[in-house]
């Protein structure tokens, strides 16, 4: 079975459920996990985290592990998306239904991570492991992967452009370093323009701070 579900409106649902907003920051993964194994009963289970930023990834990821599993029975995975955590599916790939995807997506959660994949590949050893077994065997080697995985904590921004006369930079580059505003981009000529990236819950305040700083203007940007 394969659940898929999206959250909108600068809102997600965190690990209990609640529904919060406002944050501004989020927890991912930098690099590929290793490849960790399971066993069971005679089956094995193969566990992997990647890194991802769209669905595409996912999928190019799930068949490059079929070609290098290319005998498994089941490869089994859960993906959380958006910087709000506000996309995620899971597939339990012909195992019983909710035994395999979610353990996996509740990984991810209780990892509290975003932009990741994590997929568990099994290999049947003859012996069927029942409903509860097939949770704690994917539910271990989706944990076992992520355990593997250096995760980062990193702020969601809000973008603009600064347009301003050379005369005022001293202003602009004190603001900017009494605030910690990071400086994406420059152009310093006569007519300056600087890109700058705020945390999203200082964004209103810094917009008003140099919007109302003499002879400097400010445009919001996409993000």
């Amino acid at each position: 079975m394969d659940w898929n579900w999206t959250c909108s409106f600068g809102n997600f649902i965190d690990r209990f459920g609640k529904m919060v907003k406002g944050k501004d920051t989020y927890k991912t993964i930098i690099k590929p996990s290793e490849e960790v194994l399971f066993k069971e009963k005679g089956s094995k289970f193969f566990g992997y985290a990647f890194p991802v930023s769209s669905e595409e990834e996912v999928k190019e990821y799930i068949e490059t592990l079929k070609k290098q599993h290319h005998s498994a029975r089941h490869f089994c995975y859960a993906w959380q998306l958006g910087k709000n955590y506000e996309h995620y599916r899971a597939n339990d790939d012909g195992e019983p239904s909710n035994s395999a995807g979610m353990p996996i997506y509740g990984q991810l959660q209780s990892f509290d991570v975003t932009n990741v994949l994590a997929v568990v590949i099994r290999y049947f050893g003859g012996t069927k492991l029942g409903v509860g077994g097939l949770i704690q065997a994917y539910k271990t080697t989706a944990q076992m992967a992520l355990e593997n995985c250096r995760i980062v904590k990193r702020t969601i921004d809000e973008n603009f452009l600064l347009k301003f006369e050379y005369p005022e930079m001293n202003t602009v580059m004190r603001i900017i370093k009494d605030e910690d505003i990071k400086l994406a981009d420059q152009k310093m000529e006569l007519n300056c323009e600087f890109k700058i990236a705020v945390r999203k819950k200082e964004a209103e305040r810094l917009y008003e701070l140099f919007k109302n700083t003499y002879k400097v203007t400010i445009k919001r940007l996409e993000n």
